[in-house]
């Protein structure tokens, strides 16, 4: 059995490496997995409850995708500068607490069990909707407002925006 479940462990990451180039490709299917699941949430018109366990774990996942590897974000008193505050400090790049292929791969697999999750309908839990609704737009709100500030504190952009410039002794 052991031989069995390495021999599937070793044929999915091949798989796995095969598609990891494909940035684009992975994304758009992703987005079309995310797109069918609402539409099958507007067409049952119900698994609210689902659907917001999704959003939670979409809006964390994507905290850690945005969040630096050394941040602690909870303790801000132990909190130390990510990236160099003077001209003489050493440069350390931004390291993620998830990188890009792990955001995909999560958001993927998480969209598709809570599609899997559509076809029960004993997972349909009755709940007043709107509640959940501005529970997490509240939620995302004060979330983002601390993820913000941490990034404004620290001074560090999670995003790449092209290859640096610098100045130097022009000798030509």
């Amino acid at each position: 059995m052991d031989k069995k479940l390495l021999r599937i462990k070793q044929i999915f990451l091949a798989y796995e490496g095969k598609i990891i180039p494909h940035i684009f490709w992975r994304w758009v299917f992703c987005l079309v997995l995310l797109v069918s699941y609402g539409g099958r949430i507007v067409v049952t018109k119900g698994f609210h409850v689902i659907s917001y366990c999704l959003a939670i774990l979409i809006l964390n996942l994507f905290l850690r995708f945005l969040t630096p590897i050394k941040a602690d974000l909870e303790e801000e008193e132990l909190d130390n500068p990510v990236l160099p505050i003077r001209d003489t400090d050493e440069f350390k790049p931004f390291l993620r607490k998830l990188g890009e292929f792990g955001l995909w791969k999560n958001m993927t697999i998480a969209t598709s069990i809570a599609f899997f999750c559509t076809f029960f309908t004993s997972l349909d839990l009755p709940v007043f909707w709107p509640v959940l609704v501005m529970y997490f737009i509240i939620l995302f709100v004060v979330t983002m407002r601390r993820q913000i500030g941490h990034m404004i504190k620290h001074k560090y952009i999670p995003f790449d925006i092209g290859k640096a410039k610098y100045r130097g002794s022009d000798k030509k």
